[in-house]
């Protein structure tokens, strides 16, 4: 039985968002589900290495891969990455009615850099490069995070052409600078006379992860008698939307402004937002409640399985994204009224986010050595 557009997602697109898929594995491509979730209007992919840790390592299905002669010879990272490019590139040739019916506007399936290059500037271009080539399509996004020593790599890329995923990006001031690297990258393509038509980025700003930080730091504060056990009520599951309601605003300004103006003229299209970690680790919130929160226009929402599966079962949606600046600044102001330095809680979940995919890639290379030695 032939599957319809789910309301709930076509509500979204009607505002202006994008719902991507936070899963690949090659069961996700085999079973149809992708397909599937296509064809209820979902429009994009993402993957990070956690995410093929649990495929790739945790099931017998690249088994058979692995056994073939062009990739026994392979060293494990080199493996890993060729396994990751092929779910890559059926995730994208799934998508890419989507990307031709948008006119390069959506249908993109994202795939990371070694969590090992975030620190190196130069590698993550040469990786970049590499991953794209082989690739092959235009309906490719390459993910690379927002680090102090990736941000010029993430501009050196996109002016080479590459579509970017940037990601890890917790603050706004961060985010000004991803935006800023994207729209000068355009600047640099359209003085060398080069088309920025096709050229498409999204910044991704995570958020979940910041209620549970901001959580775990009003908790420490009651605990030390800094704070009232009622003040946990004014930030509980509000921070990460406050955050990215701030992160929305610098967007607006920033594209809507003079200078890139300009570009659009030239065909550019803007860096969406695309919201990240949407799924609530708090039981006690609504499984749906960042997609209810953070519905906008010009935006992706990237979620994972539990998530999208809550969203196809109903929620309400409407721009809320645009409402509620005033308040949000002020929430973060009362966070550091308390003696909370949100900068602080920011930054270091950007170490942390760049120490896990770390960790998790770790673990993956080593699952997939001790396989190859298994079969």
């Amino acid at each position: 039985m032939a599957v319809g557009k789910n309301p709930q997602i076509l509500a979204l697109n009607e505002i202006g968002q994008s719902v991507w898929y936070d899963n690949l594995s090659r069961d996700v491509l085999r079973s149809g589900e992708l397909a599937n979730l296509i064809a209820q209007g979902v429009s994009g992919l993402t993957s990070n290495p956690t995410i093929f840790k649990q495929a790739i390592a945790d099931t017998s299905n690249y088994d058979a891969d692995m056994k073939q002669p062009e990739l026994v010879g392979l060293s494990t990272e080199a493996l890993c990455e060729e396994l990751m490019v092929r779910d890559v590139a059926a995730a994208a040739d799934l998508l890419r009615a989507t990307y031709d019916s948008t006119g390069a506007g959506d249908g993109y399936a994202s795939i990371e850099v070694s969590p090992y290059l975030a620190a190196d500037g130069k590698g993550t271009v040469e990786a970049a490069v590499r991953l794209w080539k082989k690739l092959n399509r235009p309906n490719v996004m390459i993910k690379i995070p927002a680090t102090p020593e990736c941000i010029p790599a993430i501009q050196a890329t996109l002016e080479q052409g590459i579509n970017v995923n940037v990601t890890l990006i917790f603050s706004t001031q961060v985010y000004e600078q991803v935006a800023n690297a994207y729209i000068s990258a355009l600047e640099a393509r359209v003085k060398r006379g080069e088309d920025v038509s096709k050229i498409s980025s999204v910044a991704s700003f995570f958020v979940s992860r910041v209620d549970s930080s901001v959580e775990k730091a009003v908790d420490e504060l009651v605990k030390g008698g800094k704070a009232q056990p009622s003040d946990k009520d004014a930030f509980l599951g509000k921070v990460g939307v406050a955050n990215s309601k701030l992160a929305y605003s610098s967007f607006e300004k920033l594209f809507g402004s003079d200078r890139f103006k300009a570009l659009r003229e030239k065909g550019a299209r803007v860096q969406r937002p695309l919201w990240a970690s949407t799924g609530t680790k708090n039981p006690a919130f609504k499984a749906v409640m960042y997609v209810e929160e953070l519905a906008g226009r010009d935006t992706v929402n990237t979620m994972p399985p539990a998530t999208v599966k809550a969203l196809i079962a109903g929620a309400t949606i409407e721009p809320r994204l645009h409402k509620g600046l005033a308040e949000a600044q002020a929430l973060v102001a009362k966070l550091g009224a308390l003696g909370v330095s949100f900068d602080a809680v920011l930054r270091d979940l950007q170490v942390a986010g760049v120490k896990s995919f770390s960790d998790s890639y770790k673990d993956l290379l080593a699952s997939i050595d001790a396989k190859r030695k298994a079969i």
